[in-house]
């Protein structure tokens, strides 16, 4: 870990700018699609944590190559390594979302009728990997956990953040309602 990082907000905007170049399958970086999910949720008036969580919420796959140490188990999911890391400087309202949002486009795949043609080839292969939709059952059971309207908006907007060349906020941009989110006593002593 750099010295020159200060707070587990640098730690997470130096992973993103230096590390999310990655082109993804449709054709954008992870940084590019983090920043236009986390535009999408601005834009859409939510709240600083789902706006922060909205940016976060493929941090796991990044963890998952670049900080081995800290992802753990590489064979679990993006969004559970994403949401176990970022738990360890933010609270339930930026992790559940993160967490949630595979099982959220599992949720809307199988409960609304049209979803699955609004997603792009990458989404449709993944879905694969991820499971598949969920039951009217277990549609009932995710819609009855906390932040599960979150994590489908989260989902909408990461669906629609898929835009190569779209124009967004720079990264920086968003760090005030990384901050705003930090539970009290969050420090880079917590990366490691």
């Amino acid at each position: 870990m750099p010295d020159e990082l200060a707070s587990p907000v640098d730690f997470l905007l130096s992973l993103l700018a230096d590390k999310g170049d990655v082109a993804t399958k449709d054709g954008i970086t992870r940084l590019e699609h983090g920043l236009q999910c986390a535009a999408n949720a601005e834009q859409s008036g939510a709240a600083a944590a789902l706006v922060a969580a909205s940016l976060l919420h493929d941090v796991g796959t990044l963890l998952r190559t670049e900080c081995p140490d800290m992802s753990g188990d590489p064979t679990r999911g993006h969004e559970v390594i994403g949401a176990e890391v970022l738990g360890r400087w933010f609270g339930p309202e930026v992790t559940e979302p993160v967490a949630l949002h595979v099982m959220a486009k599992r949720y809307l795949v199988g409960q609304e009728a049209g979803y699955a043609a609004t997603l792009g080839p990458a989404s449709v292969a993944s879905l694969e990997n991820q499971g598949l939709p969920l039951t009217a059952t277990e549609g009932d059971e995710f819609l009855a956990r906390p932040f599960a309207q979150d994590a489908l908006a989260l989902r909408r907007w990461d669906e629609a953040a898929k835009s190569p060349g779209a124009s967004t906020p720079r990264l920086d941009h968003f760090r005030p309602a990384l901050e705003a989110c930090l539970r009290p006593q969050s420090s880079i002593d917590s990366i490691s």
